[in-house]
């Protein structure tokens, strides 16, 4: 078999592992919220509960004994995965780790939210506060900033995007970070730093050919495709119709669905490089097309 072949089938084959141990963790998390809500003389009892729990460990356990390399510093696999690092970082997560970053920093890292606004957002914006401090806020999901899908609506700035640092030197792109963008080494150390710097240097990808900048719809990927990855992998977490995580509220529902037909290109980056601080597979390691292609299936789940 061709290198390349065994090579994503092997990473197939670690993000299924990944979504069965969340599956796992999740039904875990389940069976203890019902046996607190139960008596002892109502519903499962103590030994089927106590069978269960066991039977979960021993399925949670038989997953990680089959991994075949331990990236992990430590025992706690999930911490590790969310807010941790590898031993020997792939380029791949070294630019998803990056995009997440990009995306929300304090959340990414397990750091203190920032306080105030940011001192180069434009007091013409119409933000303010924290979240004026994350890169997306001012340059767009789509990293094009005022020429992008934020050229109007509320998150328009009138500032650039990220585009044109395509190619340069990390180091000229972290010292941009450090002095005018006032971000310090208590918000971002200098590795994590590197991982942002990689990402606008050679993480960015061209979201106009999956997604019109003028009408915010979806025009590439194939959702065939796209189906086979979110039912064998993203549905372990979203559920099969993607109404498992709903983030909605004031009885509002805010499903994958939902979020996939009002803000594709954010739901393109986190499919990309995961949602800060959550246990959250990511797809970077596969072209932008896979993504997209699960960007267009999502398309076409339920919003409400």
């Amino acid at each position: 078999m061709h290198k390349t072949s065994l090579t994503i089938d092997c990473n197939l084959l670690t993000i299924m592992r990944f979504g069965l141990m969340l599956k796992q963790r999740a039904a875990l998390c389940a069976l203890k919220r019902r046996d607190r809500r139960r008596t002892s003389g109502s519903g499962l009892s103590r030994n089927a509960m106590g069978t269960a729990l066991l039977a979960a460990f021993m399925v949670f356990g038989a997953v990680q004994a089959s991994a075949d390399d331990d990236d992990y510093d430590d025992d706690s696999l999930a911490e590790q995965f969310v807010h941790g690092a590898p031993a020997q970082p792939s380029e791949a997560w070294l630019l998803a780790a990056g995009g997440r970053i990009y995306d929300k920093w304090w959340a990414a890292l397990d750091r203190d939210e920032p306080d105030g606004t940011h001192p180069l957002y434009p007091a013409t914006g119409q933000q303010s506060g924290k979240n004026t401090w994350r890169c997306e806020e001012c340059h767009g999901w789509d990293y094009r900033g005022a020429a992008g899908i934020y050229r109007n609506g509320s998150h328009a700035t009138g500032i650039k995007g990220i585009e044109g640092a395509i190619g340069w030197p990390e180091d000229k792109i972290a010292a941009l970070m450090r002095g005018s963008h006032a971000y310090t080494p208590e918000m971002i150390n200098d590795a994590e730093m590197a991982r942002l710097a990689a990402f606008v240097s050679r993480g960015q990808i061209d979201m106009s050919a999956y997604i019109d900048p003028e009408t915010r719809q979806v025009t590439g990927g194939d959702a065939d495709r796209g189906r086979a990855v979110f039912q064998t992998v993203c549905a372990a977490c979203h559920g099969f119709d993607g109404r498992r995580l709903d983030w909605g509220d004031d009885g509002e529902h805010a499903y994958i669905g939902t979020e996939a037909a009002k803000v594709p290109d954010e739901v393109l980056n986190k499919i990309l490089n995961a949602h800060p601080g959550e246990e959250m597979v990511n797809l970077r390691a596969f072209s932008p097309d896979v993504a997209a292609d699960v960007l267009r299936y999502t398309t076409t789940l339920p919003t409400k």
